[in-house]
Protein backbone atom coordinates (compact mmCIF):
# COMPACT_ATOMS: atom_id res chain seq x y z
CA UNK A 1 0.00 0.00 0.00
CA UNK A 2 2.91 2.37 0.82
CA UNK A 3 4.72 1.52 -2.51
CA UNK A 4 1.13 2.21 -4.11
CA UNK A 5 0.63 5.68 -2.52
CA UNK A 6 4.29 6.97 -2.71
CA UNK A 7 4.45 5.85 -6.84
CA UNK A 8 0.80 8.04 -7.33
CA UNK A 9 2.44 11.03 -5.56
CA UNK A 10 5.31 10.20 -7.86
CA UNK A 11 4.12 10.56 -10.67
CA UNK A 12 2.05 13.09 -9.84
CA UNK A 13 5.15 15.08 -9.10
CA UNK A 14 7.03 14.21 -11.99
CA UNK A 15 4.21 14.62 -14.29
CA UNK A 16 3.53 18.36 -13.11
CA UNK A 17 7.44 18.55 -13.39
CA UNK A 18 7.14 18.03 -16.62
CA UNK A 19 4.64 20.31 -17.52
CA UNK A 20 6.53 23.11 -16.01
CA UNK A 21 5.05 26.82 -17.23
CA UNK A 22 7.23 28.62 -19.73
CA UNK A 23 7.22 31.22 -16.82
CA UNK A 24 8.71 28.49 -14.55
CA UNK A 25 10.87 27.11 -17.13
CA UNK A 26 12.82 30.46 -16.80
CA UNK A 27 12.78 31.49 -13.68
CA UNK A 28 14.16 28.63 -13.03
CA UNK A 29 16.81 28.00 -15.74
CA UNK A 30 15.51 24.60 -16.13
CA UNK A 31 17.63 23.43 -19.13
CA UNK A 32 15.60 19.78 -19.51
CA UNK A 33 12.69 17.99 -18.17
CA UNK A 34 12.14 14.18 -18.02
CA UNK A 35 10.11 11.62 -17.56
CA UNK A 36 11.36 8.26 -15.45
CA UNK A 37 8.28 5.47 -15.21
CA UNK A 38 8.69 2.30 -12.91
CA UNK A 39 6.78 -0.59 -13.41
CA UNK A 40 7.49 -3.90 -11.97
CA UNK A 41 11.13 -2.64 -10.26
CA UNK A 42 11.89 -1.51 -13.82
CA UNK A 43 12.66 1.99 -14.47
CA UNK A 44 12.74 3.04 -17.88
CA UNK A 45 12.69 6.68 -19.71
CA UNK A 46 9.62 7.88 -21.09
CA UNK A 47 10.66 11.21 -22.81
CA UNK A 48 12.29 14.47 -22.74
CA UNK A 49 12.27 18.12 -23.12
CA UNK A 50 14.71 20.44 -23.70
CA UNK A 51 14.32 23.89 -23.27
CA UNK A 52 15.71 27.79 -24.96
CA UNK A 53 16.45 30.25 -22.49
CA UNK A 54 13.65 32.25 -23.17
CA UNK A 55 11.70 28.82 -21.66
CA UNK A 56 10.50 27.41 -25.32
CA UNK A 57 10.68 23.56 -26.13
CA UNK A 58 13.77 23.72 -28.29
CA UNK A 59 13.64 19.26 -28.39
CA UNK A 60 11.16 17.19 -27.48
CA UNK A 61 12.28 13.08 -27.04
CA UNK A 62 9.55 10.47 -26.99
CA UNK A 63 10.48 6.47 -26.12
CA UNK A 64 9.13 3.40 -26.98
CA UNK A 65 7.54 1.43 -23.37
CA UNK A 66 11.05 -0.38 -23.48
CA UNK A 67 13.21 2.61 -23.09
CA UNK A 68 14.20 3.27 -26.21
CA UNK A 69 14.48 6.27 -28.60
CA UNK A 70 10.65 6.34 -30.65
CA UNK A 71 11.40 9.76 -32.11
CA UNK A 72 12.73 13.04 -31.51
CA UNK A 73 11.51 16.32 -32.57
CA UNK A 74 12.63 20.08 -32.60
CA UNK A 75 11.38 23.00 -32.67
CA UNK A 76 12.10 26.72 -34.24
CA UNK A 77 10.03 30.24 -33.17
CA UNK A 78 9.34 33.66 -34.08
CA UNK A 79 10.56 36.79 -32.09
CA UNK A 80 6.26 36.30 -30.77
CA UNK A 81 6.74 32.93 -29.29
CA UNK A 82 5.05 30.92 -32.11
CA UNK A 83 6.05 27.77 -33.38
CA UNK A 84 7.22 28.52 -37.19
CA UNK A 85 8.64 25.09 -37.72
CA UNK A 86 8.72 21.56 -36.13
CA UNK A 87 11.00 18.69 -37.61
CA UNK A 88 10.35 15.12 -36.41
CA UNK A 89 13.04 12.53 -36.82
CA UNK A 90 12.91 8.49 -36.25
CA UNK A 91 15.11 6.28 -33.69
CA UNK A 92 17.88 6.38 -36.74
CA UNK A 93 17.55 10.37 -36.56
CA UNK A 94 16.26 10.07 -40.17
CA UNK A 95 13.94 12.95 -40.97
CA UNK A 96 9.89 12.05 -40.95
CA UNK A 97 7.98 15.17 -41.30
CA UNK A 98 8.82 18.53 -41.31
CA UNK A 99 5.83 21.82 -40.51
CA UNK A 100 6.21 24.84 -41.20
CA UNK A 101 3.88 27.59 -39.78
CA UNK A 102 3.49 31.00 -41.18
CA UNK A 103 1.31 34.07 -39.23
CA UNK A 104 -0.39 36.95 -40.50
CA UNK A 105 0.25 40.74 -39.50
CA UNK A 106 -2.26 39.84 -36.26
CA UNK A 107 0.16 36.76 -35.05
CA UNK A 108 -2.67 34.38 -36.42
CA UNK A 109 -1.81 30.59 -37.78
CA UNK A 110 -2.29 31.60 -41.45
CA UNK A 111 -0.70 27.96 -43.12
CA UNK A 112 1.03 24.72 -42.18
CA UNK A 113 2.90 23.29 -44.65
CA UNK A 114 3.79 19.16 -43.94
CA UNK A 115 6.53 17.83 -45.69
CA UNK A 116 7.66 14.15 -45.69
CA UNK A 117 11.14 12.92 -45.66
CA UNK A 118 12.38 13.71 -48.49
CA UNK A 119 11.20 17.50 -48.02
CA UNK A 120 8.12 16.74 -50.41
CA UNK A 121 5.07 18.94 -49.60
CA UNK A 122 2.59 16.55 -48.82
CA UNK A 123 0.02 18.73 -47.23
CA UNK A 124 -1.27 22.11 -46.96
CA UNK A 125 -3.65 23.72 -44.44
CA UNK A 126 -4.90 27.29 -44.57
CA UNK A 127 -6.72 28.72 -41.84
CA UNK A 128 -9.28 31.82 -42.59
CA UNK A 129 -10.32 34.10 -39.63
CA UNK A 130 -13.35 36.38 -39.27
CA UNK A 131 -13.22 40.41 -38.42
CA UNK A 132 -12.93 39.49 -34.77
CA UNK A 133 -10.11 37.03 -35.08
CA UNK A 134 -12.30 33.68 -34.71
CA UNK A 135 -10.57 30.92 -36.58
CA UNK A 136 -14.11 30.05 -39.04
CA UNK A 137 -12.69 27.74 -41.62
CA UNK A 138 -9.13 25.49 -42.02
CA UNK A 139 -9.09 24.14 -45.94
CA UNK A 140 -6.70 21.42 -46.57
CA UNK A 141 -4.75 21.33 -49.65
CA UNK A 142 -2.52 18.25 -50.72
CA UNK A 143 0.90 18.37 -52.42
CA UNK A 144 -0.18 19.76 -55.62
CA UNK A 145 -2.32 22.31 -54.73
CA UNK A 146 -5.78 20.49 -55.10
CA UNK A 147 -8.24 21.52 -52.12
CA UNK A 148 -9.09 17.97 -50.25
CA UNK A 149 -10.49 19.11 -46.79
CA UNK A 150 -12.38 21.79 -45.39
CA UNK A 151 -13.55 22.08 -42.38
CA UNK A 152 -15.42 25.06 -40.53
CA UNK A 153 -15.84 26.27 -37.39
CA UNK A 154 -19.42 27.97 -35.94
CA UNK A 155 -19.23 29.97 -32.73
CA UNK A 156 -22.58 30.37 -30.75
CA UNK A 157 -22.89 33.56 -28.51
CA UNK A 158 -24.55 34.04 -25.39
Amino acid sequence: MKTAIFSSVFFLFVFSLFSQSKKEIKKYKIKSTSVQVTENGKTLSDGKKVYYSDGEVSEETTNNDDGTLKKRTTFKYNEKGDVTEEVEYDAKNALTEKKVTTYNLLGEKEFEMVYDSKNSLVKKHQYIYDKKGLKTERKTFDGAGKQISSRKFIYEFK
